[in-house]
C-alpha cells in the first residue's frame, strides 16, 4: 500500500499496487502529451518566425531594389528629356536592365519562397521526428511499465504459489501431528482418559498384582528427608525374603511441565538421585511428554548413556517394563541368594578374627602394664633401698597380673573362641577331622 496525500485538501489515503500504477501511467501519459504538445506548439512557433523573417527579408530587399530602380528610372527620364534619341537608347537600356532586375527579382522571390518551403519542410520533418522520438520514447516507456507489470505479477503469482506451499506443508504436518496422537490416544487404555498418570499406573498395577506379583511392594514414595522424592516404589522378593528387583517410578503427565522442564531429560537428573538415595536397582519414567517425538512414541526408551539403569516408556509400557525388569532379575536370584550365604559366611569370619582380636589386645594390655610396672620396680630398687616395700608391692602387683594373664592365656581354648559361630566351628572339625580321599 503507498499513502498518497491531496494536493488541495491535505487529505492522506492509501491504494493498492494495481491502483498505484493506473494512476502512475495516467500521470505519467498526461505529462508526455503536455510536453509533446509544448514541443509542437513551440517547434510551429519557430517555424512561422522563420517564414516571417524570411518574408520579412524579402519585401525589404525588394523595397530597396524598388528604391533604387525608382532613381535609376528618374534619371534615366531626365536624360530622356534631353535627348529623344538618347532617351530612347536610354529608356531601352534601361527596360533591358528593368527586365533584367526583374527577372532577376523574380527569381529571388522564387528562391526565397522555395527556402521558406523548405523551411516549412524541414520544420515538419523535425516536428515528425519529434513526434517518432516522442511515440518511440512513450513506446518504450510504456513496454517498461508492461515489463515491470508483468514481472510484479510474475513475483506475485511465485509468492502465492511459495504461500500456498508453505501452507499446505503446515497443515500436512499438522494432520500429520493429529494422527499421530489419535493414535497414541487409541493405544492408550480408555479408563487412562479423564484420570491422572499416577492413578492409572496405580490402578493398572493392583489389577494384576494378585496374580502376577504376590509379594511385591508399590507405593507411594513419602520419604523426603533428602528434599526430593520419587512417585512410586516397586520392590519384589522371592519365598526367602531375598529382592528379585526393586524399581523407582516417576510419572510426568503434560499438565507436569514448566517453563524450565518441558522434556522427559529434564527429570531423569532427579529421578536418577531418588533411586540412589532410596537404593533401587532401576529407575524408569513414565511419560507423556513430547508427544511428537518419534523416540518415545516407539516403544521402550532405555537412557543407560545418560543414567545408570534408567528407561523412559509411556503409559501403555508400565506393565511390561515391570514384567521384563522382573524377568531379567530372576535370573540372576540363584547368583543373589549364594551372595548373601558368602556375605553370611564372612560376617562370621569377621566376627570370629573381631573376638581374637578383642583377646590379643587384652593380652597386651596386661602385659604392657606389667612390663611398666616391672621397669619402675627396679627404679626404685636402683635409687633407692628404702623404697624395696614399694617395690615388693609393686613385684606383688606385678606377679598378680601376670598370674592373671596367664590364667587367660590358659583359659582359651578352641571351644570358647568358636562359641556362636558355627562357621568357625564347621572349619575347625574339618581341620581336625579331616574326611577320608575317595578311592578312584
Amino acid at each position: 500500500m503507498h499513502p498518497i496525500e491531496c494536493p488541495h485538501c491535505g487529505k492522506a489515503f492509501k491504494i493498492d499496487e494495481a491502483g498505484y500504477a493506473d494512476i502512475l501511467k495516467q500521470v505519467r501519459d498526461s505529462a508526455f502529451d503536455q510536453q509533446l504538445h509544448e514541443r509542437l506548439a513551440l517547434a510551429e512557433q519557430d517555424k512561422r518566425s522563420a517564414v516571417e523573417l524570411a518574408k520579412v527579408q524579402v519585401a525589404s530587399a525588394l523595397q530597396r531594389e524598388t528604391a533604387a530602380k525608382d532613381s535609376e528610372i528618374q534619371a534615366l527620364k531626365a536624360r530622356l528629356d534631353a535627348g529623344d534619341v538618347a532617351r530612347q537608347l536610354a529608356v531601352a537600356e534601361a527596360l533591358n536592365t528593368v527586365q533584367q532586375e526583374r527577372d532577376a527579382l523574380a527569381h529571388q522571390l522564387q528562391q526565397a519562397r522555395r527556402e521558406q518551403l523548405a523551411a516549412a519542410q524541414l520544420a515538419e520533418a523535425l516536428r515528425q521526428n519529434e513526434l517518432q522520438q516522442a511515440a518511440a520514447t512513450q513506446a518504450a516507456q510504456i513496454q517498461a511499465l508492461k515489463s515491470d507489470l508483468e514481472r510484479a505479477a510474475l513475483e506475485k503469482r511465485l509468492a502465492e504459489q511459495a504461500l500456498k506451499e508453505r501452507f499446505e506443508t503446515q497443515i500436512k504436518d499438522r494432520d500429520e501431528a493429529i494422527e499421530r496422537l489419535r493414535d497414541m490416544k487409541a493405544r492408550l487404555s480408555t479408563k487412562m482418559v479423564g484420570e491422572t498418570l499416577e492413578q492409572h499406573c496405580e490402578t493398572e498395577f493392583n489389577r494384576i498384582r494378585a496374580t502376577a506379583f504376590p509379594r511385591a511392594y508399590f507405593e507411594k514414595d513419602n520419604d523426603a528427608r533428602s528434599g526430593s522424592k520419587g512417585d512410586y516404589i516397586f520392590r519384589d522378593q522371592d519365598e526367602a525374603g531375598t529382592e528379585i528387583v526393586s524399581i523407582m517410578f516417576e510419572m510426568k503427565n503434560e499438565s507436569d511441565r514448566t517453563a524450565t522442564k518441558n522434556r522427559n531429560e529434564d527429570f531423569l537428573k532427579e529421578l536418577d538421585k531418588d533411586r540412589t538415595e532410596k537404593g533401587c536397582e532401576y529407575a524408569v519414567l513414565v511419560s507423556l511428554l513430547e508427544p511428537d517425538s518419534e523416540l518415545y512414541n516407539t516403544g521402550i526408551v532405555d537412557v543407560f548413556h545418560r543414567y545408570p539403569k534408567m528407561y523412559v516408556v509411556r503409559p501403555q509400557f508400565f506393565l511390561p517394563i515391570i514384567t521384563l525388569l522382573r524377568n531379567a532379575a530372576m535370573n540372576s536370584l540363584k547368583y543373589k541368594s549364594e551372595l548373601a550365604l558368602v556375605r553370611a559366611q564372612n560376617i562370621d569370619i569377621t566376627n570370629f578374627e573381631n573376638e581374637l582380636e578383642t583377646f590379643k589386645t587384652a593380652f597386651a594390655k596386661n602385659y604392657d602394664l606389667a612390663s611398666r610396672r616391672f621397669q619402675t620396680a627396679i627404679d626404685e630398687i636402683d635409687k633407692s633401698i628404702d623404697h624395696l616395700q614399694k617395690t615388693k608391692e609393686a613385684l606383688l602387683g606385678t606377679d598378680r597380673n601376670l598370674r592373671l594373664a596367664n590364667d587367660k592365656a590358659q583359659d582359651v581354648t578352641i571351644k570358647k573362641l568358636t562359641r556362636g559361630n558355627p562357621t568357625m566351628a564347621a572349619k575347625f572339625k574339618e581341620l581336625q577331622d579331616p574326611e577320608p580321599p575317595t578311592p578312584a
